[in-house]
């Protein structure tokens, strides 16, 4: 069942977590009010960020922003990662504006700095004084300094244009239509085997579960900030026929209804892995 093996709780301010020769099943695409920080230190994995998967070596720093769906995708192969899940408190914002259009990055030469400075972040997060959350700030401040001042070598490849790219951008362009499998796989000419195939192996997730996903979340930020907006409006625009369907699985995702989470004060909960699996 999507999304059933999925922990939902709320993120601290700021989350430090270090996992390592960790070899099971991947994570759920899931997303979060936090910027995330993602370092990996040993094996390799590919990482969907939106609507792009990004083949990710080590020494590789992905940034993910505050409620952007993403997931890991390890085929089973052992890993070291660092991961950090932090408030927009802890970056400023001329430094976002910056790095909005970094998701990977990649520099060879850098890498022992920003290991040094994920050590710092990991004794940090275990003090709990009146001075740690602001040295916490500013470590992670450096970090995102040093990936300014050393240019990031990572280089757009022809993968980065794939089909499963291009599928996730259609996706995402396109979810509140009668979006099928078959129709997209002929517009790209291929299979809808391969397209079903490939897709999985990339994102973690098949077309469709994917999409339904998609949808839900479109649905949700809808019924939080239009709450005088029908059940059966909100499931339409967001691509569902069936207002029972849809009720059924914002339910099964979330944990509520859609009636109950509409037009009430619901603090967004995040759906995040459990830590082992991130």
């Amino acid at each position: 069942m999507f999304m059933a093996d999925v922990l939902i709780k709320k993120l601290p301010d700021y989350y430090f977590s270090r996992v390592k020769d960790i070899s099971d099943k991947d994570s759920m695409p899931h997303l979060h009010q936090a910027f995330e920080i993602y370092f990996l230190l040993e094996g390799q994995c590919n990482y969907l960020v939106g609507n792009r998967s990004f083949k990710v070596v080590p020494g590789d720093i992905v940034l993910i922003p505050s409620g952007m769906v993403h997931n890991t995708i390890y085929n089973g192969k052992p890993r070291s990662r660092i991961v950090v899940n932090c408030s927009l408190d802890y970056v400023p914002k001329h430094i976002m504006e910056k790095l909005e259009d970094t998701i990977l990055y990649r520099n060879n030469e850098a890498i022992h700095e920003f290991e040094e400075l994920f050590e710092m972040i990991e004794k940090e997060q275990n003090v709990h004084d009146e001075y740690a959350s602001e040295l916490l700030r500013c470590l992670t401040i450096t970090l995102l300094l040093k990936m300014l001042r050393h240019p990031n070598e990572y280089v757009i490849k022809k993968e980065d244009n794939s089909l499963v790219n291009k599928a996730l951008t259609y996706l995402h362009e396109n979810y509140m239509n009668d979006v099928k499998l078959g129709s997209v796989a002929k517009m790209f000419s291929v299979s809808s085997e391969h397209l079903s195939r490939v897709f999985k192996k990339e994102t973690g997730t098949g077309f469709n579960e994917y999409l339904t996903s998609f949808r839900l979340q479109k649905a949700e930020f809808i019924l939080r900030s239009c709450p005088n907006k029908a059940i059966s409006e909100i499931a339409y625009a967001c691509g569902f026929n069936d207002g029972n369907y849809f009720s059924y699985k914002f339910k099964e995702v979330y944990g509520v209804s859609p009636i109950k989470m509409k037009g009430k004060a619901f603090e967004r909960k995040s759906f995040l892995p459990y830590e082992e699996n991130v």
